[in-house]
């Protein structure tokens, strides 16, 4: 009786065979930012948070635009005491509501200290009615509350040098958080000189940075870069133009700081590595000139004379063909009446 040898192949699963998504080898140094957050307790608005804040390291994806962690660096927090409520504490961000209440003040005065700048947002929202939605560190404001210098900013009557900032009408919550989150962009930054330098466009308006960097390459290179602002939504809905109007510089002196910030980042990626730009050798390695480009031009035809121009209007033809059938009646009926008759014609009169 022979003996039969079964061979048995094994074959390695995917996400249709499981269902919930892509295998991730354990031996993988990386793994994505959903997955981080979710091994690290945070929902994805505390992690992406965290992530500006530099309290999680990310690094670039291998798809231009996304982001991983490493693994050892969510060992490290995982490790760290008092892990999860430690980690989600710090990322813990309030409206002015909740703000007001930490701080022991009223909703107005609240909104008074950071209109100031006294408070600096960390983040955006737009709720319902399109309308901004300021977000604060709840330990900041627990640090700005202890803090006994500025007891008497939370009672009494305001200073008078601040009342006149306030009936002025300043509001520097959009400057404050454009800085914060320059800030995170530059930390972001990994592409080098240039990508420094599109962060800083990214608060600019298009004509000053084409003010700063004249050379059309440079600036095309550049607008690689640039940030689009956070929220993610479709760049013609009206969310979106809210975001960018919040994303840009307004006031003269930030605008001035930020051009020179980027007239200096500019210079700096030139030396780095030049903006690429068409050269001589592949504008004549593209061929020769198609020929639908190199037809001879014409000479315009010459003027006429206004004799022959009214020659050839339509009255003109109709009286030269009315002539014309005039004189040829004419030479028949000459022609008849000196041609000699014949003898023999029976209609002739005797």
């Amino acid at each position: 009786m022979s003996r039969q040898t079964t061979t048995t192949t094994r074959r390695t699963a995917t996400a249709l065979d499981t269902g919930v998504g892509p295998v991730v080898a354990k031996d993988d140094p990386w793994v994505t930012t959903g997955r981080a957050a979710r091994e690290l307790g945070l929902r994805r608005t505390e992690f992406d948070l965290a992530v500006r804040l530099g309290r999680i390291r990310s690094q670039p994806g291998r798809v231009p635009g996304e982001r991983r962690v490493a693994r050892a660096e969510i060992e490290r927090l995982r490790a760290g005491p008092d892990f999860p409520e430690a980690l989600r504490r710090s990322v813990h961000a309030v409206g002015t509501a909740q703000g007001a209440d930490l701080l022991g003040v009223a909703k107005t005065r609240f909104t008074r200290l950071a209109r100031l700048g006294l408070l600096v947002p960390v983040a955006f929202h737009l709720n319902r009615y399109r309308a901004v939605v300021w977000l604060y560190l709840a330990d900041e404001l627990r640090l700005f509350g202890d803090d006994e210098k500025h007891a008497a900013l939370l009672t009494g009557r305001m200073p008078e040098g601040l009342r006149g900032l306030l009936d002025s009408g300043i509001d520097l919550r959009p400057r404050n958080w454009r800085s914060r989150h320059l800030g995170f962009l530059l930390r972001e930054a990994e592409g080098g000189p240039w990508a420094r330098a599109g962060a800083v466009a990214s608060f600019l308006d298009p004509l000053h940075v084409a003010q700063v960097v004249r050379d059309p390459y440079d600036r095309s290179h550049l607008n690689g870069f640039r940030r689009r602002p956070p929220g993610g939504a479709n760049p013609d809905s009206p969310g979106a133009r809210i975001a960018a109007d919040l994303m840009t510089a307004r006031d003269d002196d930030e605008t001035a700081w930020l051009r020179a910030d980027l007239a200096r980042l500019v210079d700096e990626a030139r030396a780095h590595r030049p903006a690429p730009r068409p050269s001589a050798s592949c504008r004549t390695a593209s061929g020769p000139e198609p020929l639908a480009s190199r037809r001879p031009v014409l000479a315009p035809p010459p003027a006429r004379s206004a004799a022959s121009a009214r020659r050839d209007t339509p009255a003109a033809a109709d009286r030269a063909g009315r002539r014309g059938l005039v004189a040829r009646w004419r030479h028949r009926s000459a022609r008849a009446a000196t041609r000699p008759r014949r003898r023999d014609d029976p209609h002739e009169r005797p």
